[in-house]
């Protein structure tokens, strides 16, 4: 019922004299405002006092709890005085009115701008987006725990008050009594420190941060005596009011409430198509691997890598020896009767190497390096080589007998050497 000036986009106003302003939203749905924000700025050298109009004078026809708080936080708060001020309001939210009172006759100027991507929106809605599809996980972490006490403490200290002292309240409707005047409490706190942050961070940074810095404090060193959630009925309890705060910032990060909605039925949907999807997605990939013709791919071992699993086998064979003859189901009477040496088979079985160091000696006094078996080797190819080029020998005969002597008797000792 107020004559007031009607505020349009790129609007800019200079007058001194009290006056209201009202911005009256188009119905008109445009995706490409999914983000857009409207920016009304007033600013003035002297002080003048701004006064929210709230188009509901009567808080009962509200139809949600948030809004019946909005409505009362409205009337019951004082209003602004300050030399600049702004308002944020939502393509698509209520049509917004405020009163511009002046101490003095110098002007103020009201300028009215679109912000076609606003920030704080989108990071509300992917923060929701993320907190609602990371819930699970999220609720089971350590870190994660203490920090949401933390922000619980400095947002809602009467809530997290009242949670400490929940074991102390014998009845549980008395609890939630006072659960419900304490979250009405903190949406009237969160609401007047929204609407004057601005003023609060230039005047008064040193209390604020004061208060930031002790009540955190405070909450972390509550949560980390009560120590991280153990139960599964309160990580599942976490998870579900994590996911709810999920579907506020959401609902909060759009300018449009039905796509809000829809966002919220998609992400319910997908959380509860997930298990099904999986199962059709694995069933998949075994038909698929059932049905592809497998082509058999040889693998050929190298000299170093035949000799590495070679022992390796070895040793794992016997072992599984050594295991099976010390089972009960072993007829180990049979077996010693018919062994030669009873004693060094209990040795084995106990543990001791399968090959004695006499048989390690002898194997290396045969075949090790300067062992007779290696001698003939090497000299049987020497004479042979020497009736293939008669030759070379006829040549090797014209030069130094002593030269030519080494060379005869040991042929590939300097190559070995």
């Amino acid at each position: 019922g107020r004559n007031c000036s009607l505020l349009q986009e790129m609007d800019v106003m200079e007058k001194r004299d009290e006056n209201c302003y009202c911005y009256v939203q188009n119905r008109t749905i445009r995706l490409q405002y999914l983000w857009s924000t409207l920016q009304v700025k007033v600013n003035s050298r002297e002080k003048f006092m701004f006064e929210p109009i709230s188009e509901k004078s009567n808080c009962q026809n509200s139809e949600t709890v948030f809004e019946f708080a909005v409505c009362a936080a409205q009337i019951l708060w004082k209003p602004e005085t300050c030399t600049e001020t702004s308002v944020s309001i939502k393509q698509y939210g209520e049509d917004v009115c405020f009163k511009i009172q002046p101490f003095k006759t110098e002007p103020y100027t009201v300028r009215v701008k679109r912000e076609m991507l606003d920030g704080k929106l989108l990071f509300l809605f992917v923060a929701g987006i993320f907190l609602f599809h990371f819930a699970n996980s999220l609720s089971r972490s350590t870190k994660f725990f203490y920090l949401s006490g933390i922000i619980l403490g400095v947002l809602a200290l009467l809530v997290f008050v009242l949670l400490t002292l929940k074991r102390f309240i014998p009845r549980h409707s008395t609890f939630w009594i006072l659960m419900s005047g304490c979250c009405m409490a903190s949406l009237y706190f969160i609401y007047c420190f929204k609407e004057n942050m601005q003023w609060l961070w230039s005047e008064h940074r040193t209390y604020l941060l004061g208060y930031f810095l002790a009540v955190g404090i405070a909450s972390f060193a509550i949560c980390y005596q009560h120590g991280p959630l153990t139960t599964e009925l309160s990580i599942t309890l976490f998870m579900w009011t994590l996911q709810l705060t999920a579907f506020v910032l959401i609902y909060c990060g759009v300018t449009i409430p039905q796509v809000a909605y829809a966002v919220i039925a998609v992400s319910l949907c997908s959380k509860g198509l997930g298990y099904p999807l999986g199962a059709a997605c694995h069933i998949a990939r075994k038909m698929k691997n059932h049905f592809k013709s497998k082509k058999l791919v040889f693998k050929y071992l190298t000299e170093e890598e035949y000799r590495e699993q070679g022992e390796t086998e070895t040793i794992r064979a016997l072992e599984e020896l050594r295991s099976f003859c010390r089972s009960p189901d072993f007829p180990s009477w049979i077996a010693v009767s018919k062994l030669r040496s009873p004693h060094r088979f209990a040795d084995f079985v106990l543990g001791f190497p399968h090959i004695s160091p006499a048989e390690t000696k002898a194997h290396e006094d045969k075949y090790g390096i300067g062992s007779s078996f290696l001698e003939e080797q090497l000299f049987e190819t020497r004479p042979q080589s020497e009736q293939d080029d008669p030759a070379n020998s006829i040549h090797e005969d014209e030069e130094d007998e002593d030269e030519t002597h080494n060379q005869i008797l040991f042929p590939y000792a300097t190559e070995l050497l």
